[in-house]
């Protein structure tokens, strides 16, 4: 079985298209293809929404880019509070010198 969220979009169109052609279970095509059958269900799903542009995005992020991600987005959390801190704390000493 491949790595999973790595399947190319050839692949999940050929998966489809053998959905929608073969007479067969969906759990004998996905056993066939080495992938699980909820799988299948999701790339159907987003083609009959989407059409051909479903698999058009580059996938879910390496595990190396989520982690630096959600690094910045802690940092940036960090920032704005303490930046909201001093312009509360300028406002107070501002009041103070009128």
């Amino acid at each position: 079985m491949k790595k999973p969220g790595r399947y190319t979009n050839e692949f999940k169109y050929e998966a489809i298209r053998l959905l929608n052609e073969a007479n067969k279970p969906i759990s004998e095509i996905a056993m066939e293809l080495g992938v699980k059958r909820t799988l299948l269900y999701r790339w159907r799903d987003q083609f009959n929404q989407k059409g051909e542009e479903a698999f058009s995005g580059p996938g879910r992020p390496p595990i190396d880019k989520i982690s630096e991600i959600s690094k910045l987005k802690r940092e940036l959390e960090q920032v704005k509070e303490e930046r909201d801190i001093l312009k509360k704390a300028a406002a107070y000493f501002a009041r103070d010198l009128k």
